[in-house]
């Protein structure tokens, strides 16, 4: 046996085998070593489980609030934005912005069969709803030309449940602001007919929102030619940030633009958050398993001296050695 004997040789395989393989007076070291392993291996196999899942439960939460707003979202500083045509001409320049869409919004009060629920309309034009997969694929067949109608909506499917709706019936809403009369400001009501029905599968989406044709959502909230903001759509949700300064840029003074990160920071903060709990959660269980194991390792190398002793003698190096009780 010399000390030029290649890494991992047959007799370090052996000699290993044989220290795993031990004695009653010896297996003590032996069953702490088999444990530690085991627990290291369930460790880690945890923790990349509980990762993937916490990934994908972001993914899917991210597909479904971006499936219903842009990544960018441009507004104006004071008013609402006016030659909003234009704007968005400038902005679907930006390299990296795949599609721009104007939108009216407003909360309003929606009541049917004597019951009343807040929401929140979204006055869009057709094509643009067309875009949004995550709501137009829910969508029957057909809804989406009944859409481009005057007095037609689209409507959450949770929210259809609580007022007890179907396609074809109407809905009233009532906006706070309405009309300016000599005696003061009157809420505007109007009923609209039900187009469809969407879900998208977040009760706070479903039971809350309501989709309107884009110049109707204007007469109704009394917008005229503007609209409350343009939403941009990138080509990657993640590079948001980095187009928002451009884009903000191409819309020019007046204005001002904001990522979905900044519109959802509290949400996808705590989702953050208890990712990184629970990655460190699991790494200190892989740290105590590996813990036990070189204590497990260090108590063998303690029990084992003679026997290392007899291996350096016999001409074993010391990293044949290290890798046998390795």
């Amino acid at each position: 046996m010399t000390s030029a004997t290649r890494p991992f040789a047959r007799f370090e395989w052996m000699l290993a085998g044989r220290y795993l393989r031990a004695k009653r007076a010896e297996s003590f070291v032996s069953v702490i070593s088999g444990f530690s392993l085991v627990g290291i291996a369930l460790g880690v196999a945890t923790l990349i489980i509980v990762m993937s899942v916490m990934n994908g439960f972001r993914h899917d939460l991210l597909s479904r609030i971006l499936g219903l707003k842009g990544h960018i979202m441009i507004e104006g500083v004071q008013t609402a934005l006016p030659d909003y045509d234009a704007i968005a001409a400038k902005v679907r320049e930006v390299p990296g912005v795949v599609h721009v869409a104007p939108v009216v919004e407003g909360q309003v009060m929606a009541t049917a069969n004597g019951a009343s629920l807040g929401v929140i309309v979204r006055g869009m034009r057709r094509d643009d709803l067309k875009v949004m997969s995550v709501v137009s694929k829910s969508l029957a067949p057909g809804t989406l030309a009944a859409f481009a109608g005057d007095d037609s909506v689209v409507i959450g499917q949770r929210l259809a449940e609580r007022l007890r709706l179907a396609p074809g019936m109407s809905i009233t809403l009532i906006a706070p602001r309405g009309n300016v009369t000599p005696f003061g400001v009157t809420p505007r009501i109007k009923t609209y007919r039900i187009a469809g029905t969407f879900r998208i599968g977040m009760s706070e989406y479903d039971q809350s929102y309501i989709f309107m044709p884009l110049a109707q959502a204007q007469l109704y909230f009394n917008l005229a030619d503007a609209v409350s903001g343009l939403e941009v759509m990138t080509d990657d949700p993640d590079r948001a940030d980095a187009l928002a300064g451009p884009v903000s840029h191409a819309a020019g003074p007046g204005t001002r633009a904001y990522t979905w990160e900044d519109i959802n920071s509290s949400f996808f903060g705590a989702i953050e958050v208890e990712r990184n709990v629970m990655f460190l959660i699991l790494s200190l269980i892989i740290l105590v398993a590996a813990l036990n194991i070189v204590s497990g390792l260090i108590m063998l190398v303690k029990d084992k001296s003679q026997d290392i002793a007899i291996l350096r003698t016999m001409g074993a190096s010391r990293g044949a050695v290290m890798r046998v009780f390795m």
